[in-house]
């Protein structure tokens, strides 16, 4: 007797090969072996043939494509804890699911958000590159490559998720003062652990702090949270460090701040229109005002393997009848 037809699942990148193995082993599973893009038509032709859609978070699942989705299309198994660009109103109503890999990342993107936090202040990448330049390090001298002390100054955390924890956990050990503005307090035993204080105004918090950290998610409430105007808050001693999402900064106005010496200088590793990156960002990276990483906050192996058997769990959830664990749902309104 024929064994049930397996579900027809497209990966949109390449996966890594553990997670690929168990997709080809449980499923009809179509791999991106050159991880190349999809681009947008080969998108529609996915939605109108697979069963189930692994995009990542550079892929845009908008309504426009959810439209045209067939009739067997019924899962977004995403790979990767953001839905910013998935539309999942349009795909409610049009009784597809949508999952994502929440709560695999913490740890990670934390550790990335404390690199960039002493990389900035202390000088790091700029020093570094002076072994590596044209000119020959003439050696050490005692008012050379002066950076910032991070110990005793106050980090202010915007978002105190499971990440914006795991920062202010890490921060506390390096001796840093954590105060944070959240949509709503922690528990009082977290505040206690960490001795934070919160702040329900997150424009007194901002003109207070000596470091800022972005770790909150990218929703429309959160579009340029840190706007011109709440940029403009910050001392000019102060760094900002971002491994959330790009548009939460309004990256025009950080630039220009920079440029003016109004802020000293900023980490980060998500941009506003990335992978098109700000041509006045890279300049201000040439002068040393900035860090830049490339969007590497969560890449590790073990976190996206992480990443890989959950996007399994719910589809395998989700194909034998069940609720799959990481459903999302749409937002009200």
């Amino acid at each position: 007797m024929a064994g049930k037809k397996k579900p027809l699942v497209v990966i949109t990148r390449k996966l890594p090969d553990p997670v690929e193995t168990r997709l080809r082993e449980l499923f009809d599973a179509r791999l991106n072996v050159e991880d190349r893009p999809m681009t947008q038509p080969e998108l529609v032709a996915a939605v109108k043939e697979a069963d189930v859609l692994v995009p990542t978070v550079t892929d845009r699942i908008d309504a426009a494509l959810i439209a045209q989705a067939g009739d067997n299309f019924k899962l977004i198994a995403n790979f990767g804890n953001g839905v910013d660009k998935i539309d999942v109103a349009a795909a409610a109503k049009k009784g597809i699911t949508v999952t994502n890999t929440p709560n695999v990342l913490t740890e990670d993107t934390a550790d990335m958000t404390m690199a960039l936090l002493l990389a900035v202040p202390r000088r790091l990448a700029e020093g570094a590159n002076v072994l590596t330049g044209d000119k020959k390090w003439a050696g050490w001298s005692p008012t050379w490559m002066l950076g910032r002390r991070i110990w005793g100054k106050r980090l202010g955390i915007v978002g105190m998720g499971r990440i914006g924890t795991a920062v202010a956990r890490r921060a506390k050990a390096f001796g840093l003062s954590i105060h944070y503005h959240n949509r709503h307090r922690v528990l009082p035993a977290v505040e206690d652990s960490l001795e934070a204080t919160y702040w329900e105004s997150l424009d007194q918090m901002l003109a207070r702090m000596d470091i800022i950290s972005v770790n909150c998610p990218s929703t429309p409430a959160t579009f340029h949270l840190l706007s011109a105007r709440r940029l403009a808050l910050l001392q000019p001693t102060a760094y900002i460090v971002n491994t959330a999402r790009g548009d939460i900064i309004d990256e025009e106005a950080l630039v220009k701040l920079i440029q003016d010496g109004k802020i000293a200088g900023a980490g980060l590793d998500v941009y506003e229109h990335e992978p098109a990156l700000n041509g006045k960002l890279l300049k201000l990276a040439a002068r040393n005002k900035v860090v830049l990483l490339p969007h590497m906050g969560s890449a590790t192996l073990e976190g996206r393997i992480d990443m890989g058997e959950k996007v399994i769990i719910n589809i395998r959830a989700f194909v034998d009848g069940h609720r799959p664990p990481d459903r999302v749902l749409p937002a009200r309104v």
